[in-house]
């Protein structure tokens, strides 16, 4: 039996964490001091497209990607910006997002619905480049 389950997990972060809105998000979408961080596999990215100047940090690798002791590290997440995460349908994004904050990240938050909701609400997209092996 699991002490917890993923949904009160999800409840649990969602209770401690900043969430936009889609019509939030987009009045920080292309602002300097902000970057939107893509937490989904990398199929999803596509299959579905992505939001033009997100970077893609899988989820499986942002803990590592985040701490600037880890070899992993990437430079993006030094900077003195507001990083929005975003998954599918937004749980992976507020786990991700707490996960975060629990490393000692205040400038963090998650879209509400993520992807799926930024796609219904018309809001822009770009089909993602699919690299070819050669």
């Amino acid at each position: 039996m699991l002490k917890k389950g993923y949904q009160q997990l999800v409840d649990e972060a969602y209770a401690q964490i900043k969430t936009y809105s889609v019509a939030e998000a987009l009045t920080k979408l292309d602002k300097g001091d902000v970057q939107f961080i893509d937490v989904r596999d990398i199929r999803e990215l596509e299959r579905e497209g992505v939001i033009a100047g997100a970077f893609h940090a899988p989820r499986g690798m942002i803990e590592f990607w985040v701490d600037p002791d880890s070899p992993y590290f990437r430079p993006v997440f030094g900077e003195k910006k507001e990083f929005i995460l975003f998954c599918a349908a937004g749980w992976r994004s507020a786990l991700t997002t707490k996960t975060l904050m629990d490393m000692g990240l205040d400038n963090v938050a998650h879209i509400e619905g993520g992807f799926t909701a930024w796609k219904a609400a018309g809001a822009p997209t770009v089909a993602k480049e699919i690299k070819k092996v050669v």
